[in-house]
C-alpha cells in the first residue's frame, strides 16, 4: 500500500476601493501626506535660495533647480492625486512601486545637487544645500514606507487583504 500526500494552496485576495474622486483631507494628517507636503515645501525653498541669488545662472544652480522643480511638481501632482483618491480610482496602476522609484531616484539626486551646491562660496547656494539635504532625508524616509508598502503588498489608497488556505488531502492506493 502507498500512500501520496498532495498539498493545494488557495490564495485569495479581495481589494476594496470606492471608484469615485472625491476630496479627503485626511490624507495630510497621516506619515506619508505630511511627509510630501514636508518635500514639496523643502523643494520650493530650494528653488526659492537659488533662484533669488545674483549667481542663478551658474550651472550648479540650474542643476539645483531642474531638481528642485521636478521634485515639486512630481510630489505636489502626487500629493493632489492622494487628496481627492486618484490612486483609488486607478488602483490597477503601480503608484506605490513608481513612488518608490521616484523617491529613490530624488533622494541620490539631491544628494549630488545639494553637494555641488554646498561646495560653492555663494550662501544662497549654501542655504539651499542645507534645505536640498532636508529634502534628501524626506524622500529617503519616503522611499522606505513605500518599500514597505510594496513588500507587504498593499496598494496606493484602499484595501487589500490576502487569505492563504492550505488543504492537505493524502490519497491510499493498494499495489500488488
Amino acid at each position: 500500500m502507498a500512500e501520496f500526500t498532495q498539498t493545494a494552496t488557495v490564495t485569495q485576495q479581495q481589494t476594496v476601493v470606492q471608484p469615485y474622486i472625491r476630496y479627503d483631507p485626511e490624507y495630510i494628517r497621516t506619515i506619508p501626506g505630511i511627509v510630501k507636503i514636508v518635500c514639496v515645501v523643502l523643494n520650493l525653498i530650494g528653488f526659492i535660495c537659488i533662484e533669488f541669488s545674483y549667481f542663478s545662472y551658474r550651472p550648479q544652480g540650474s542643476f539645483f533647480n531642474t531638481v528642485a522643480m521636478l521634485g515639486f511638481w512630481f510630489s505636489g501632482i502626487m500629493l493632489v492625486f492622494y487628496l481627492f483618491h486618484v490612486c483609488e480610482k486607478f488602483h490597477k496602476i503601480p503608484w506605490l512601486k513608481i513612488e518608490l522609484y521616484f523617491c529613490v531616484a530624488w533622494a541620490l539626486l539631491y544628494m549630488l545637487a545639494s553637494s555641488i551646491a554646498a561646495a560653492t562660496s555663494i550662501e544662497a547656494f549654501q542655504a539651499a544645500a542645507f534645505f536640498g539635504y532636508c529634502a534628501m532625508i524626506g524622500y529617503g524616509f519616503d522611499a522606505f514606507l513605500k518599500f514597505k508598502s510594496v513588500r507587504s503588498g498593499e496598494i496606493a489608497q484602499g484595501s487589500r487583504t490576502v487569505h492563504v488556505q492550505q488543504q492537505q488531502q493524502t490519497v491510499s492506493t493498494l499495489t500488488a
